[in-house]
């Protein structure tokens, strides 16, 4: 475990590679080039106001601040699970040439995706400020939380990306999973509403927790749960050190299985 936890140091350079690389490639053929890491957002956005508010007359006066805080975190949620679980057989031509420890794909799709996150929250401060919403101290907050869903979105990728390869049905499987996630978790409506016998929906579910907890912070101005988020930091610090292990113990099927 050490001796491949060093080997992924040393690959620090062909990481920062594969960041830089995935983020040029995904808007590579654009007209708008990166403007799309902003634009792209708020058209969702915008898209499910329309839909709410002026086709289903719901929604309040704060609900385009409160769409916009859970879409940009569910794009970063669903954008780097999907990646990540892809990310071994994208890369499955250079792996059968050269050694790389595996993890290491991975790793540069949850970074590539954080950066386009950080695009998101200027999306987000963006409405804050057309609607009023005044920052307060609680955002301070923020950091934890972005700490907090890299290691779980980490995990994730990392258990993904490793199972997809010797299961290629997951990537089918894993759409409908996320599409069941997007409307089980308070992305689009207000988990307060739910009936108490529904409640335990939001209330066990991590994707729930960390999107209600940027609006804690952003909107409500209140600390966010920070009972929930330690146990998904904790699961996810231990999902991500087994995976590892395992990556370092178990890299050769991988070899074999592509």
């Amino acid at each position: 475990m050490k001796t491949y936890l060093q080997e992924l140091l040393k690959r620090k350079d062909l990481l920062f590679y594969l960041v830089k690389s995935g983020l040029k490639a995904e808007h590579r053929n654009s007209y708008l080039g990166y403007f799309w890491w902003l634009l792209d957002p708020l058209l969702n956005v915008l898209v499910y106001y329309f839909l709410v508010v002026i086709i289903l007359q719901r929604g309040g006066p704060d609900y385009p601040v409160f769409l916009v805080i859970g879409l940009v975190v569910w794009r970063w949620i669903s954008t780097t699970i999907n990646s990540s679980a892809k990310s071994i057989l994208r890369y499955k031509s250079i792996i059968n040439q050269v050694y790389l420890p595996k993890s290491i794909f991975p790793v540069a799709f949850t970074i590539s995706q954080l950066f386009n996150f950080l695009f998101g929250l200027i999306v987000i401060a963006l409405f804050l400020v057309f609607f009023g919403v005044k920052p307060s101290w609680y955002i301070l907050y923020l950091p934890v939380l972005i700490l907090i869903q890299t290691c779980f979105l980490l995990s994730i990728g990392l258990f993904l990306g490793y199972i997809t390869v010797f299961v290629r049905d997951i990537d089918n499987v894993l759409t409908h999973i996320m599409r069941l996630f997007f409307y089980a978790s308070p992305i689009i409506w207000e988990g307060g509403r739910l009936p108490d016998e529904y409640s335990w929906i939001t209330d066990y579910n991590p994707i729930a927790i960390i999107v209600t907890s940027y609006r804690d912070i952003f909107m409500y101005h209140q600390t966010p749960n920070f009972v929930g988020l330690g146990i998904i930091f904790v699961a996810s610090i231990i999902l991500g050190a087994y995976m590892l292990y395992h990556y370092s113990k178990h890299e050769h099927k991988i070899i074999k299985a592509l």
